[in-house]
């Protein structure tokens, strides 16, 4: 359907990005590069084949494509030089404030020190201070991984507790629900750390699922959870209790026959905190202007509603009233140029 938002308007659009995993941000070009730099063999050789490994239909299949890429995170640089790719492009996209997931245990499953994933991915983010964006990190627990697990990775994440705002929980949902995690949500909260969670769109027992995340383990985001409208007492309580969730349009469309527009409109027309994100955006064909485009050209979304979905993402957010109001202020300003 046509709309009158343009790729343009959406582009300028100040916007902040709540679901962005910075593992899924590895594009073919970077890949070579660093593959080429750590001398590791992945078995492709120029952009074009591995564009063409990028074959999957639903969560395990992308999965599955998705950590054998991780082999040629090495080194702190190219944490650096993977999370500092990303946020420039944020900045091009006009992402005034972006919180970035990152799944340390990917990383040290195969060896990799967690001080050396933090440390390079959280130069990139002062580095990236000087490109008008403000970051921060969310550690995710990877769910098909042991309780133990999580509770190490914890253990190591707070002791960089200065560089990790929240923790969230991530990776394949079947037999893994969030209940799995309470004692590690708990110690995080107990710690001060922000809580999310993916409920994935889709699931087996998503709407079970959700109300674990949200009514016993208190998350203050969801993360996908677009399921949550076949349950209506679950989407009064988002809204009662202001907890945001961060849709991520291409991503579904990947996994879904469309891309979740009818529920995401629904959400917002009921006054949920609903946000449009890129997710893994090397994986999916668009950043965080691409999602929002797609969303408004193929449900006819209004300028209002685009704009509420900006204004959701700086509410939603984990950042001071008076942060939150000053990106507002910018937003309102950029609206009434435009």
């Amino acid at each position: 359907m046509s709309t009158t938002i343009t790729p343009e308007f959406v582009q300028g659009l100040p916007k902040a990005e709540l679901h962005l995993h910075i593992e899924g941000t590895l594009e073919p070009d970077l890949k070579l590069k660093l593959a080429q730099r750590n001398h590791i063999d992945i078995g492709q050789s120029t952009i074009e084949e591995v564009q063409q490994t990028y074959q999957y239909n639903d969560l395990a299949s992308f999965l599955a494509v998705y950590y054998p890429a991780m082999n040629v995170l090495q080194t702190e640089q190219d944490f650096y030089d993977l999370a500092f790719s990303y946020l420039q492009k944020a900045a091009a996209n006009n992402v005034r404030h972006v919180e970035i997931f990152f799944d340390p245990q990917a990383h040290t499953s195969r060896g990799i020190q967690f001080a050396t994933v933090i440390n390079g991915l959280h130069r990139a983010i002062v580095d990236a201070r000087a490109l008008n964006v403000d970051a921060a990190l969310i550690m995710c627990f990877l769910r098909d991984f042991t309780k133990e697990s999580a509770r190490q990775t914890l253990l190591e994440g707070l002791k960089y507790s200065d560089k990790i705002i929240g923790v969230g929980l991530d990776s394949d949902e079947h037999n893994n629900p969030p209940l799995k995690f309470s004692q590690q949500f708990a110690d995080a909260a107990a710690a001060g750390l922000h809580l999310t969670s993916h409920c994935d769109i889709d699931q087996k027992d998503s709407i079970d699922h959700i109300r674990q995340a949200l009514e016993m383990m208190d998350v203050e985001r969801l993360d996908h959870g677009t399921n949550i409208v076949e349950d209506p007492d679950l989407v009064e309580l988002l809204v009662k209790k202001h907890i945001g969730l961060t849709a991520c349009p291409l991503s579904n469309s990947f996994v879904s026959p469309d891309m979740k527009g009818n529920e995401i409109t629904q959400l917002l027309d009921k006054g949920v905190e609903v946000s449009i994100n890129s997710d893994d955006p090397a994986y999916f064909g668009g950043y965080i202007s691409d999602n929002y485009y797609a969303v408004a050209d193929k449900y006819n979304l209004t300028k209002d509603q685009v704009v509420q979905l900006a204004r959701n993402s700086f509410t939603s957010s984990w950042i001071s009233p008076e942060k939150k109001q000053l990106y507002l202020n910018e937003l309102e300003a950029y609206v009434q140029s435009h």
